[in-house]
């Protein structure tokens, strides 16, 4: 969208309803508590890493019965104007209750954000703050670079640093699993 979009001009506060109007493009787009932010599509390394760790949440976690596990693009729409898409996300179900989906309307319960040089501030930033105000019980932020999480967990209210510049790490919310990346 540029600035001269009607719905940019229209209103400073971009509704979930604007958000839909947008043009498939092939981009990530995404509202923070109405904010319009896009993103580039994710180079190898990036997308590398995201494969690595659905490949072992998926064994430990979709395998096992635990829950669900998801990877972008997938809209978790966090009212009332906020629609993020994870690079990876976790929650506890049964897969038949997403069928026909067309977006999460509740947070998931692990939320995975692999770090790029466009959006690591906004993950590091206003994401964590609204994945923490919607109750994600676990938030990593992963470098593919140097091939680390760092592990937050929800603590009144917050998403604390629990662990950083780990090559692996336990979850806290789904008991039992644990991701470790290889190096390169």
């Amino acid at each position: 969208m540029t600035a001269a979009s009607p719905i940019r001009s229209r209103r400073r506060r971009w509704t979930y309803a604007d958000y839909l109007r947008i043009p498939a493009d092939g981009k990530r787009h995404e509202l923070i508590d109405g904010r319009h932010f896009v993103s580039p599509a994710p180079d190898y390394d990036h997308q590398a890493v995201v494969l690595e760790i659905v490949r072992r949440l998926g064994e430990q976690i979709q395998d096992r019965g635990l829950g669900i596990v998801m990877v972008a693009p997938l809209d978790v729409h966090l009212p009332p104007c906020t629609v993020l898409q994870p690079d990876v996300m976790a929650m506890r179900g049964d897969p038949a209750d997403l069928r026909g989906a067309k977006k999460l309307t509740r947070a998931p319960e692990l939320v995975v954000e692999v770090l790029s040089p466009s959006t690591a501030a906004r993950d590091r930033s206003l994401k964590r703050r609204r994945y923490a105000a919607a109750g994600v019980l676990e938030y990593w932020l992963v470098d593919p670079v140097a091939r680390t999480i760092e592990q937050c967990g929800l603590e009144d209210g917050d998403l604390v640093t629990l662990v950083e510049g780990a090559r692996a790490v336990k979850s806290i919310a789904f008991p039992g699993v644990r991701v470790a990346l290889r190096p390169r």
